[in-house]
């Protein structure tokens, strides 16, 4: 799998965890399971802190697992700094830690209403040939990979257009409506909302790339939604991410507050 790939992988674990809660102190703790095909390749664990002051910290630690430790370990920690805005979760720190073998990198993104200020990639990437480079309108009314998949509970979640940057793309993700299924989980057990997910490249790639190209073409992503039963809100329970290899697929084994 293609390092831009794995990175996206971890951002849409990233993105499954972020669990709001209500007025007074909750922790969330969330488990994932990701798989390609049949095959778990990676296990996830985080931990949502939201405080009496609106302010929240997510913390997330990701690693590969069964046969996929074979090719090369994989392993993240990851967190992102906000605080509530009436509903809404508005990110002021991004921060991804990724180590895939002996290469490792780190993101550091910095906001401040919704504009990024900031980014930091350590050690720096070095440009390829084509590659297209993020404009400064790309980076304003962003969203970060872990807020950005957090709705309140009476949003027509399926008809959005989520503008994602993760430390290095910029993309969009959009959503149209593709029905409802069950869903049970530790913590859950009801209806989940399916959007079909249009992968849109726009900036911070090499242009003609093969697994990017393959994803913007493909019209099988999905994300399904649930309500969290600690807050009035809906976020991610499960992830189908089509690649050259086979379906990925990213799945909450516990979806629950303490």
């Amino acid at each position: 799998m293609a390092h831009w790939g794995k990175r996206i992988f971890i951002s849409a674990l990233a993105g499954l965890m972020a669990i709001p809660a209500g007025a007074a102190e909750v922790v969330h703790h969330t488990e994932y399971k990701v798989a390609l095909g049949i095959i778990t390749i990676a296990r996830a664990a985080f931990m949502t802190r939201i405080e009496d002051d609106k302010t929240y910290r997510v913390s997330g630690d990701i690693s590969s697992a069964g046969l996929a430790d074979l090719v090369t370990t994989i392993s993240a920690k990851t967190s992102v700094d906000g605080r509530l805005r009436g509903n809404r979760m508005q990110a002021d720190h991004y921060l991804l830690y990724y180590k895939s073998g002996k290469r490792a990198r780190t993101y550091d993104v910095r906001y401040s209403n919704g504009n990024i200020t900031s980014t930091t990639v350590k050690p720096p990437r070095q440009p390829p040939k084509n590659w297209v480079n993020v404009p400064a309108s790309d980076m304003r009314a962003v969203l970060d990979p872990i807020s950005g998949l957090i709705f309140p509970a009476d949003t027509n979640v399926c008809a959005q257009k989520l503008p994602i940057y993760d430390g290095e793309m910029r993309m969009d993700l959009v959503l149209s409506p593709s029905g409802s299924k069950d869903f049970t989980t530790q913590g859950f057990t009801g209806k989940a909302t399916v959007c079909n997910v249009r992968f849109v490249p726009r900036s911070g790639y090499k242009k003609g790339r093969s697994d990017i190209e393959y994803l913007s073409k493909s019209s099988r992503m999905e994300i399904w939604f649930a309500k969290a039963d600690a807050a009035n809100v809906i976020a991610p329970v499960f992830v189908r991410i089509p690649t050259q290899y086979g379906p990925v697929t990213i799945t909450a084994v516990k979806y629950s507050a303490s």
